[in-house]
């Protein structure tokens, strides 16, 4: 029921403005609002269907034959919802405007409404739709909910003000109720979106993160053998940074890893995941057609880095470890993808070994380190330490 992340996630003022663009919370899972609909519709019909139990609750002459095939349709509307199991919010508005319409019927086929179908049994439809609604469907809704209390309890009333007494009375009610509702779901979805960004954002740049990250590769995977591409990944290390940390102080690191995160955001492809795994480390997950594409890739985020403001007034730069791979019909997703990041990741250690500040495309010379069980990268006493 919550937002999937897609792409980079925008730092600082982007990932807000981002936000501000967000106008609809996350619709519920059409299959789970299918059979909730389709469980109501039954449990509507078992409900309705004790009065025909009930001496005198059922007029007799056509109302009877009514009351059934009405009870009996509600049964069917749930067979087929059930069978399709897919509904999207206009087939879920109608559902709701039927059910307004079967209580109208229902009323109509009673002896006396207000003993055998009072207003209160709207409630299956207003629950509905505050629960799976949007705002302008859940309008109209209210709306109904007016003119079939009215509808439903004309020929109980002998003058028109006590029936616009009771009206008024059992259709504010319903309408409260549905309204009270509809605001306690927003909020409980808004809280649901805060979060799963929580979870998925790293705190510090505002980027995805090793979670985000995860989550990702499955989508991107299916992307690929979709479209006959490969799987890009780039390792990001920034250069002597525990260097910078010692000299200047955390918070300083702290302010290079925010500004070198928004260059790159700036600069990766809309499709690609821009995430931090940890400490200076980031990775970039995309879809490219061969090396030379990656590679370029690369040396745009690269060059991004050492144009930034920070790069150029702390003379930070980046070296960069690329890895491409096909996607293997069957495999698993995320092994796959952290086999691919090790690939990327041996490849960066050759980068700053090389004398940093370049890009490394991994060959099949090209051996992976080791990652432990956490997925976290391992010493490598071949680098000495480098940062």
């Amino acid at each position: 029921m919550l937002l999937a992340m897609a792409g980079a996630h925008e730092p600082g003022e982007q990932r807000r403005a981002h936000r501000s663009r967000v106008v609809d919370l996350p619709r519920p899972e059409s299959r789970v609002v299918a059979w909730c609909l389709a469980t109501l519709l039954c449990a509507g019909a078992a409900l309705g269907s004790i009065n025909l139990l009930v001496e005198g609750a059922v007029r007799d002459g056509a109302s009877r034959p009514v009351y059934l095939a009405t009870l009996g349709g509600c049964v069917l509307l749930a067979a087929v919802l059930l069978v399709r199991q897919r509904v999207g919010e206009v087939v879920t508005g109608a559902v709701v405007l039927v059910g307004d319409l079967v209580y109208v019927v229902l009323a109509w086929a009673t002896g006396d409404p207000l003993r055998h179908a009072p207003p209160l049994m709207l409630l299956f439809c207003c629950f509905v739709a505050a629960w799976f609604l949007g705002a302008r469907w859940l309008v109209v809704h209210m709306v109904a909910v007016v003119a079939a209390c009215w509808v439903a309890l004309a020929g109980s009333y002998p003058s028109t003000a006590a029936l616009l007494v009771q009206v008024a009375v059992s259709a504010t009610m319903l309408d409260v109720a549905t309204f009270g509702v509809f605001v306690l779901r927003r909020r409980v979805q808004r809280l649901l979106v805060a979060t799963q960004e929580l979870s998925s954002t790293d705190p510090l740049t505002g980027l995805a993160n090793r979670r985000s990250l995860v989550e990702q590769a499955p989508r991107i995977w299916r992307q690929a053998r979709r479209d006959g591409q490969r799987v890009g990944a780039l390792v990001l290390d920034l250069d002597h940074f525990k260097r910078l940390n010692d000299e200047f102080g955390h918070a300083v690191g702290d302010a290079v890893l925010r500004s070198v995160g928004a260059a790159l955001a700036a600069s990766v492809r809309p499709p690609d995941v821009l995430a931090r795994t940890g400490g200076e480390e980031l990775v970039v997950l995309g879809l490219v057609s061969d090396p030379g594409e990656a590679r370029r890739l690369a040396e745009r985020l690269r060059l991004a880095v050492k144009g930034s403001v920070v790069g150029q007034q702390r003379q930070v730069t980046v070296s960069i470890g690329v890895a491409l791979a096909g996607p293997a019909t069957g495999e698993d997703a995320i092994d796959a993808l952290w086999r691919l990041v090790d690939r990327a990741d041996a490849a960066m250690y050759q980068a700053k070994q090389g004398g940093r500040d370049q890009v490394v495309v991994a060959g099949s010379t090209v051996v992976p380190l080791r990652r432990a069980a956490n997925g976290q990268r391992s010493a490598d006493p071949a680098a000495g330490g480098m940062a």
